[in-house]
Order: structure tokens, then sequence, then C-alpha cells
């Protein structure tokens, strides 16, 4: 019996996190699963690789 409420448990905590991120999905905070992932090659490269790739150093 208390393995059965255990899963319940479990289900019922995954579940909730499931629906608290797609609230933030929709809310624009995170990328969960209704919109899938972003395309890494059309981003715009940060500046701070720029910075942090010192070219002048051999």
């Amino acid at each position: 019996m208390e393995i059965i409420v255990a899963l319940a448990f479990v289900a019922a905590v995954l579940f909730g996190a499931d629906r608290l991120l797609l609230w933030l999905e929709s809310l624009g905070h995170v990328h969960w699963r209704r919109k899938g992932r972003r395309r890494l090659s059309e981003e715009p490269t940060a500046g701070l690789d720029a910075m942090l790739s010192d070219h002048s150093r051999r």
C-alpha cells in the first residue's frame, strides 16, 4: 500500500512540474515542450566569446 501512495505522489509531483514549466513557457521564460529547441547556428554569437578569445597571445 505504501508503494502505491509513493507512486501516486511521484506522479503528482511530475504532473505539477510539467504544468509549472508549461506556464513558464507561456510567459517566455523557458522552452519546454511546445516551442521546441532554438537553432543555435541561427543565434547571434555573444560578445563575451570575442572578449575571452585573446588572439594576441601565441
